[in-house]
Order: structure tokens, then C-alpha cells, then sequence
């Protein structure tokens, strides 16, 4: 069992995914047909055998915290160890510059005391990777750091990544400050917005923070610290997507169709827990033509479907195209309809449009339980 608890905090001002947030929370979205975002933080605590994890919700609370439940899907220790759902009194406010990370944690700061280990490690629920924290802990032990943070070396920061921070190292992986990526380089750290601290130093940050500004969140308050304290950035090696935007999120659907990158995130050893439905397996008719998708369970196939993703309970009629798409949970795509380069949400029917494509550089997008 691991010497620390987990936090999975809530994406800020700066992450939007389209109207898709309308609904639910970043970490609540549907991903690859049978995950959601949040699976993959909450599984990499679990899996580093880190059995206490606090989740905190900034707003539209439903949908996820019945995806969570009790936690028992994500299997943590129903006897020691426990998912602490915690929300904020900021949730109608939601766009709020008050209602950030900080504004979350000060809130539930009883919660914060009350736990018995000496370490902690916050985590993300908008971004997709795997990292074993129980190892991640141990690196930060034994390098004497006050602070460890996450990040990923990228090549491609001008175009993407624009909505997330990079860490700035000397040359013994030091953090000398955190900045926006304002995409004037190509390659950057981005920080993946993963720390790993000691329990008592957060609580100090989270009250220094209050002190210098309402406004502040934990990065900012980091960055003014590193003159400081002792701040060590470690890499991450492995598949990592950041949802910030619509763009990104039907980006690192898609991106995982490649094997190569599918296997540099999957790993038999490492599973990835999600709460399970049971459903008959996916019908395909003899007029079904499916290329290079991924496909769950309960769907109805009788057109064409090519690089795409397909959710639970989807159909797709006789004649239909669908390419280049994310399909989520309950989409009906009707019969002789072309969709390409397109976001459909939750049980959307595509019926009376045959043909609804965007450019694959501005994917489109369909509301949830919306007809066209």
C-alpha cells in the first residue's frame, strides 16, 4: 500500500471542451466508446495500490458521480480504502474565477486534515495517460525533493497543448517556474498537472495561496514558490492526450486507433477500470463494412464504418457512412446518412441531414438527444 492519498481535481477555466461540458464534466466524458476521462487517473491510483482518493466536482455533478458510485468497479479495498466525492460551494458560479482548485481544497480542508497518510498525489481528470504513482512517490522520497511534478517533452507545442502549462528545468531537472504554453516554441515540457507532496506542505500552499489571492490555483502558487522550495520535474514516457478543447478530444479518440499508440497506453498488467454494463455484443449485418474502428458493445451495424469510434448502443443503418467520427453511448445514425469528421453526443439521431461533414481540422459537433 502506498504512503500517500489521491486527489483528482477538476479542470479550470482554461479547459472547454465545447458544449459537450453543457452536460458533464470533462472527467464524465465518454472516451474511446467504453471509458471515461476520469477512468484513467482513478485506475493509475488504484493500480499504485493508492487506496483513499478524493475526487472533487466543480459543477454539473450528476453524470459523474454516477459513473463513480461507490468506487468498487475501480477495485480499491472495500474494507481500508475509499473514493471521497467532494463539491464545492462555487457550482453555481461555474466560470467563476473564484471557483478554482484552491477555492475547492480550502473548502474541504476537514476532509484534507482528516486523512492519515503523509503523502499526497494530485492528478488530473482531463488528461489520458498511464504512470505508476507508487514509483513516482518512491522517485520523490528519495531525491529529499519538497515538490515533484509531471511532465511530458512534446515537439508539437506550437499547434497543440495551448491551453496547458510547460515547466521550465535546468539542467538537473529543477523547475525553475511554470508558464502558459503560448505556442511561440515547438518544444516544451508540458506539465501534466500531477504533484506529488508531502500532506502538510499542501495545506501550507493552500493557505498561502488564500492569503496572496483569491484568484490563485495550485500552479500559480508553485511557480511564485520556486524560488523557494525544492521543485524536481520528472518525465513521463508513454501515450499522453490532454482533453482541453473539442479538437483535442476527437484528436486522442482517433490517435488511439494506431496500434502503436494504443499499446504505448494499454497494458494487460496496468488494466484501466470502468464501470461495466452488460449488453449483447455488437450485431454486424451482411450489408456492414467496418475499417479501423473501435467498436462496443450493443451496437447495430448494417452501414459503413471507417477510422472511427463507436460507443455502447449505437446504430448504424443500411447505407450509412460513418468516417472519421466519435460516436458516443445510444447515437443512431439512419439509413443512406454520410457523417464525417463529426462529435455526435449521447443518443443523437442523425435522420433527416444525409450528409453532415466538417473539416477534419474543425471537427464538428451534434448536442446530445439533438435530432438532425
Amino acid at each position: 500500500m502506498a504512503q500517500a492519498f489521491g486527489i483528482v481535481s477538476f479542470a479550470g477555466n482554461n479547459i472547454r471542451v465545447g458544449e459537450m461540458q453543457n452536460y458533464r464534466p470533462v472527467g464524465a466524458v465518454s472516451f474511446l466508446g467504453r471509458y471515461r476521462v476520469i477512468d484513467f487517473p482513478i485506475s493509475n491510483m488504484s493500480n499504485s495500490e493508492i487506496e483513499h482518493i478524493q475526487v472533487y466536482v466543480r459543477r454539473k455533478p450528476r453524470s459523474l458521480t454516477e459513473h463513480l458510485g461507490t468506487g468498487r468497479h475501480y477495485n480499491i479495498n472495500s474494507k481500508s480504502g475509499r473514493l471521497h466525492i467532494l463539491y464545492s460551494d462555487f457550482a453555481n458560479a461555474e466560470w467563476s474565477v473564484y471557483n478554482n482548485d484552491l477555492a475547492a481544497y480550502e473548502e474541504n480542508m476537514e476532509c484534507i486534515e482528516a486523512v492519515k497518510y503523509p503523502y499526497v498525489v494530485i492528478a488530473p481528470s482531463y488528461m489520458i495517460y498511464t504512470q505508476n504513482y507508487d514509483e513516482l512517490l518512491k522517485t520523490h522520497i528519495e531525491s529529499g525533493a519538497d515538490i515533484t511534478l509531471l511532465y511530458h517533452s512534446v515537439d508539437n507545442a506550437k499547434e497543440y497543448y495551448l491551453n496547458c502549462s510547460t515547466l521550465n528545468l535546468n539542467k538537473q531537472k529543477g523547475v525553475l517556474s511554470l508558464e502558459p504554453n503560448h505556442g511561440n516554441a515547438k518544444n516544451r515540457n508540458i506539465f501534466m498537472d500531477t504533484y506529488v507532496m508531502k500532506k502538510e506542505l499542501f495545506i501550507d500552499l493552500i493557505k498561502k495561496g488564500h492569503d496572496m489571492s483569491s484568484m490563485y490555483t495550485l500552479p500559480q502558487v508553485i511557480n511564485i514558490e520556486c524560488s523557494e522550495l525544492d521543485i524536481r520535474g520528472v518525465s513521463h514516457r508513454g501515450f499522453f492526450a490532454a482533453i482541453t478543447d473539442l479538437k483535442s478530444y476527437y484528436e486522442a479518440n482517433l490517435s488511439l486507433l494506431d496500434f502503436k499508440s494504443a499499446f504505448s497506453l494499454f497494458d494487460d498488467n496496468w488494466p484501466i477500470y470502468t464501470k461495466t454494463t452488460d449488453s449483447c455484443p455488437t450485431q454486424y449485418f451482411e450489408t456492414a463494412n467496418v475499417k479501423t474502428s473501435f467498436v462496443s458493445n450493443g451496437c447495430l451495424i448494417e452501414g459503413t464504418v471507417e477510422n472511427s469510434v463507436i460507443g455502447r448502443g449505437c446504430m448504424i443503418k443500411k447505407g450509412a457512412v460513418v468516417r472519421n467520427t466519435v460516436l458516443l453511448p445510444g447515437a443512431y445514425v439512419g439509413e443512406d446518412v454520410h457523417v464525417e469528421n463529426q462529435v455526435v453526443d449521447k443518443r443523437a439521431k442523425l435522420l433527416h441531414a444525409k450528409e453532415i461533414i466538417a473539416n477534419v481540422d474543425n471537427p464538428g459537433y451534434i448536442k446530445r438527444n439533438d435530432t438532425v
